[in-house]
């Protein structure tokens, strides 16, 4: 009888009364991580804080690596191996100070059969809520059961109410009233017009090219071709390095071109010498090239809209990609003709791109232009962080600020936007940003994402207001002052009711000339994503 050595699995300690475990999720970039850590030793130590005052004691499941300086949960092994000692059944806590990368630790989330808690500081310095907004989108798309908390350090009545409620009762309950399923809508043109838009999209079918899948840990930015097929919206699966072979391809006449239709538009260079930590002329030279080489891709395979990942291998390769990916989002852009020269690429339209290849962005951006297009509105959208928020004047207004480039015509146009050089931080390579503080006016925000494998919308409307100089100022220097902010005030939807239902850091936003029109835009896109089967949500106050 033939005998062998059988592999032994490994064994989770017990659970300790009175122990909550806890992980921190960070990035891959390792000077990111570097950076961040005292900011996330603050907020776990203010937590611990919190949690010891209700008689509880915080185990933290990893140590810091003392030869890496921090101690984030920075691969997707590296957590698998912390979750190991980590008992199933114990209360787990993930405290995010930081962007972290969501499948570093979904492997360990999905088998955890204890309560879990995401949990994020209140601050705009690090984006930690827009890693608790992926994780929780991220975890959703998985089917993992989970609670979510919020809060400058933890002191504040609400908090530590939410805190004591998930170490009692293992669940936090949170006010979402603001959300209402669509019912069948009453007949109007717009109505209509979604109606025939999707059944067009359906039958005529879509094609979206996608420079490689993933990008920043983002789980749930990954949709299943069954998901999205029976929508009329098919993959073409692209690789960054084709991007940068067609990138080589591009002549120095062709780049500077769309460098003097920039300068000529008004568009403003912050520019200096040092490769390392400015803006210069090299980084968007290749930037322009990139801008050129995207359009004649998707070009050559007939695309609808495009998304190039640039977080992973680009980086590394060449400057951001941003700058092109504003320019490709807006109406008016530089011109770029086919390769023989006998044809304008895209002309007087933009190419829709989603930004961090993410596809409830490039669902959302996909009916977006068609709609507001057949509309006679701006079709110009984008994605943005949900990155902080605090009160002015008696209002809450949230900074939604997107990490490069929005379309000029957000900020009123080439001559009220600028570029400046991406962090070293995240951008080793730099590149210009398209910025701008976003125009007062209506807008229609969205989000596509999966939750009990369904495609599901929230959608709702906002004002984008005007603040003072200073306080803009002061937002951007609370963030990140090279990237584009908006200003919004959602109607009828508080701060934490959004935090607790939004199941992505993303959200989409497009402009309406005024309340009326941006009624009935919306209108016309629940009709639009209802005719195709996605489960729709009207959020705050909504007039349909």
């Amino acid at each position: 009888m033939t005998t062998y050595t059988l592999p032994v699995a490994s064994t989770r300690p017990a659970t300790e009364t009175g122990v909550v475990y806890l992980v921190a999720s960070g990035d891959l970039r390792p000077m990111a991580n570097l950076t961040r850590w005292p900011t996330q030793q603050q907020l776990e130590a203010d937590l611990g804080a919190a949690v010891a005052s209700h008689g509880w004691r915080v185990h933290r499941a990893h140590d810091e690596d003392a030869d890496k300086g921090h101690g984030f949960i920075d691969s997707q092994r590296a957590g698998i191996e912390v979750f190991k000692r980590i008992p199933l059944d114990a209360p787990l806590i993930v405290a995010e100070g930081v962007w972290q990368y969501s499948h570093h630790v979904l492997a360990g989330l999905r088998s955890h059969r204890g309560p879990i808690l995401v949990v994020a500081n209140w601050s705009g310095e690090f984006p930690g809520l827009v890693g608790l907004l992926n994780l929780a989108g991220s975890m959703t798309k998985a089917g993992i059961d989970y609670s979510v908390l919020w809060s400058k350090d933890f002191t504040d009545q609400w908090a530590v109410d939410g805190l004591k409620a998930w170490l009692v009762d293992g669940t936090i309950v949170h006010d979402q009233s603001h959300v209402r399923d669509l019912t069948p809508l009453p007949e109007s043109a717009e109505r209509e017009l979604g109606t025939a838009l999707a059944t067009q999209l359906r039958t005529d079918k879509a094609v979206l090219g996608v420079f490689d899948e993933g990008c920043m840990g983002m789980y749930n930015a990954i949709f299943d071709d069954e998901l999205i097929n029976p929508l009329g919206i098919y993959k073409e699966r692209l690789s960054q390095s084709a991007l940068v072979a067609e990138m080589l391809t591009v002549t120095d006449d062709e780049a500077q071109a769309v460098y003097a239709w920039l300068k000529d538009a008004g568009l403003t260079f912050h520019l200096g010498t040092d490769e390392a930590t400015e803006l210069t002329e090299a980084q968007l030279i290749s930037q322009f090239r990139m801008y050129v080489a995207a359009l004649r891709i998707a070009d050559d395979f007939g695309l609808d809209g495009i998304g190039i990942q640039y977080q992973q291998g680009l980086k590394d390769t060449v400057p951001a990609s941003d700058l092109a990916e504003g320019l490709l989002n807006n109406v008016e852009r530089p011109p770029v003709r086919s390769r023989d020269g006998s044809r304008e690429l895209y002309a007087g339209a933009p190419l829709p791109h989603f930004n961090e290849v993410d596809w409830g962005v490039a669902v959302d951006s996909l009916a977006t232009n068609r709609i507001w297009t057949a509309m006679g509105l701006d079709p110009a959208t984008t994605l943005h962080d949900i990155r902080w928020g605090e009160d002015y004047d008696g209002t809450f207004v949230w900074v939604f600020e997107i990490s490069g480039s929005v379309p000029a015509s957000h900020n009123g146009g080439y001559d009220k936007s600028w570029s400046m050089r991406q962090p070293p931080m995240f951008f080793p390579l730099g590149g210009g940003t398209l910025s701008g503080v976003s125009k007062p006016g209506e807008i229609v925000w969205s989000r596509v994402f999966i939750m009990d494998g369904r495609l599901h919308l929230d959608i709702g409307r906002a004002s984008v207001v005007e603040l003072p100089p200073e306080e803009t100022r002061r937002r951007l220097d609370a963030t990140n002052p090279q990237w584009p902010i908006m200003h919004a005030v959602l109607h009828g939807v508080a701060r934490d009711q959004f935090m607790a239902r939004h199941k992505a850091n993303h959200l989409n936003v497009a402009y309406a000339p005024d309340g009326g029109t941006a009624d009935r835009a919306l209108v016309a896109k629940a009709a639009f994503f209802a005719e195709l089967g996605v489960v729709v949500h009207l959020c705050g106050e909504v007039s349909v």
